[in-house]
């Protein structure tokens, strides 16, 4: 077995693990510096919006320019007095993108370029775009994101509960504000490839999220009948049975997101890559990221707020401290028996959870003797 998938069996059987619930106060606190810096670079820099979204003109030629790209840029800003985008085409031609240019400026812009490219008029094409069309896209963007939260919402709080449905809620707020202030941050282009990026996103953060919360489900099964582990230990333990799995998961999609955004739009010079895989790897990234440090232990937050839980943590603690004052182990085995509904008797490890996910040193509660 390699080191990873033994590191993984040994996460999963509970023998060893990181307190991500105990240490949940520096998470919040480096996730909510992280937001604030998204926050003020989208305030403070804005989005880069492309021409699908302000409207313009985009002018290609197939015929090599006899100037550089940065030249034609040059002259571009200087004939419409815009931002120009300027990309080589890979049949040598060069694709001119102007936002905020109407006709009448458009066919200007066309007869000065075609003077400075020393190309003939008639081998440039030019495309208006109208800004109500990405307007028309934003809206519908906004549309679906709203129906899809409310659809995530109610599935997780019939599924499971409301506090895991406010949770994964949260986190997906999360991953998307980070996401878009790091597109205000860079500045990159904002296109529809770009919304339909961070659409995709959305998906894959709630089913990593979805993952760790089937697990603490199944682990907290008749969680009040026992006196061993506490919602949040219960609930670290899930995450840690899970976590080779997030990143195994997250490592993969990740790669070919990396080589679209690093070779494809870096190396090769495709940019028109950078929209959408810039949304990909940073929401891919910020949704494993939520699915382990925000959304579980935000639900242990909530859910230790309930009355039950709380007096469950309470007698679990007072229950240690006595067996500490008698130098006795808090584990004992007349503590492993509860009663179920049927009235057998079975390891509270098997009513807490299945296969070692309740949480505790060593060996999983139902392999106990």
């Amino acid at each position: 077995m390699s080191r990873l998938g033994d590191l993984g069996a040994r996460l999963y059987r509970g023998e060893v693990g990181y307190d991500f619930i105990g240490k949940r106060k520096i998470w919040y606190g480096v996730s909510i510096l992280i937001t604030i810096t998204a926050i003020v670079g989208l305030a403070v820099s804005g989005l880069n919006l492309g021409i699908e979204f302000k409207g313009g003109a985009v002018f290609t030629t197939d015929t090599k320019a006899k100037i550089s790209v940065s030249q034609v840029r040059e002259e571009a800003v200087a004939a419409s007095g815009h931002e120009a985008i300027v990309q080589e085409l890979g049949n040598g031609g060069l694709r001119i993108q102007i936002t905020e240019v109407d006709t009448a400026k458009a066919d200007q812009i066309k007869t000065e370029l075609s003077k400075d490219l020393g190309i003939p008029e008639a081998k440039i094409n030019a495309d208006l775009v109208g800004p109500s069309w990405g307007e028309q896209i934003a809206n519908k963007a906004w549309t679906g994101l709203g129906i899809f939260m409310v659809l995530v919402v109610v599935y997780l709080a019939i599924a499971f509960e409301w506090r895991m449905a406010v949770a994964a809620l949260v986190a997906l707020i999360h991953d998307i504000t980070i996401t878009v202030g790091i597109y205000a941050l860079v500045g990159f282009e904002v296109t529809p490839g770009t919304v339909i990026g961070l659409l995709t996103i959305l998906g894959y953060s709630l089913y990593d999220t979805v993952v760790v919360f089937d697990s603490l489900k199944e682990g907290t099964k008749g969680i009040t009948k026992q006196t061993r582990w506490t919602y949040s230990e219960i609930a670290n333990r899930s995450i840690n049975g899970t976590l080779v799995r997030s990143i195994n998961t997250t490592v993969v999609a990740l790669l070919p997101v990396a080589g679209l955004l690093f070779i494809g739009g870096g190396v090769l010079g495709a940019g028109t890559l950078n929209d959408i895989s810039l949304s990909l790897f940073v929401g891919l990234a910020a949704g494993a990221y939520s699915s382990i440090f925000i959304a579980t232990p935000l639900v242990a937050d909530l859910k230790e707020r309930e009355p039950q839980i709380k007096a469950l943590k309470k007698r679990i603690l007072a229950k240690r401290a006595a067996a500490a004052a008698k130098g006795e182990s808090a584990e004992s085995e007349r503590d492993d028996l509860v009663r179920d509904s049927d009235g057998d008797t079975e390891p509270a490890g098997a009513v807490v959870g299945q296969r070692g996910q309740a949480g505790g040193h060593g060996r999983s509660p139902r392999n106990r003797r």
